[in-house]
């Protein structure tokens, strides 16, 4: 089937497979974070795969944007976390412009949540408390290292990895100096909530000097 053809016969939110619940934003915390914990334990309960998994996007000194997907360490009055290396082509962007954006999409229930603002590191040690607390396989992924760089081959990454696995399960507590946890302390936050009408729901939080305003925004 040619891409055009298949991309008309595509349809969003089925609703044999998508269930669009209704939001009602004057009930809304006054404050985004306990909403976001919320509609991410529904999309949990409703069986959305990788919840946790959230667009990063990021852009280099020239103001070029970039975006990719990585997955959410935690959210607290600290700010959302992610981690990665330093010296990895998102950790590059970061040092020299300390800001970003997230975006999740839980289409099993037609629900998005837009956040962005500065991005501070956290110290070397919470970084590397967080990456032990995490599985052995993200382990030897971090510790393989080199993330971005220019591969020479699929045979040199086996060797590595196969490398990295066999310390992260002899070494569980195997340093990685340049893995770094970062905390997105939101400036802005967006609740989207899809309409089989398409009269979606739009509720948008910002941070004020005396807590956070709301407004709604045209679908």
């Amino acid at each position: 089937m040619d891409l055009h053809e298949l991309l008309r016969s595509l349809r969003v939110w089925d609703p044999e497979v998508t269930e669009l619940p209704p939001f009602d934003p004057g009930a809304a915390p006054a404050e985004p974070l306990p909403l976001f914990a919320s509609w991410f334990a529904e999309a949990v309960a409703a069986g959305q795969i990788e919840p946790h998994t959230m667009s990063l996007a990021t852009s280099d000194e020239e103001g070029r944007p970039d975006v990719r997907t990585v997955m959410l360490h935690g959210a607290d009055a600290d700010g959302w976390s992610f981690a990665t290396h330093v010296s990895s082509r998102k950790g590059r962007q970061l040092a020299v412009r300390p800001f970003a954006a997230l975006g999740f999409y839980w289409p099993v229930l037609g629900r998005q949540v837009r956040v962005r603002g500065p991005v501070t590191a956290a110290a070397s040690a919470e970084s590397q408390a967080d990456l032990h607390a995490r599985s052995t396989g993200a382990l030897a992924a971090a510790l393989t290292g080199r993330q971005s760089e220019v591969l020479g081959s699929l045979e040199e990454l086996a060797r590595v990895s196969a490398e990295s696995w066999a310390r992260a399960q002899q070494e569980p507590d195997a340093p990685v100096p340049t893995w770094t946890l970062y905390r997105l302390l939101p400036e802005e936050v967006e609740f989207f909530q899809g309409d089989e009408k398409r009269q979606h729901v739009r509720l948008n939080y910002h941070r004020a000097a005396e807590g956070w305003s709301r407004e709604l925004l045209w679908p």
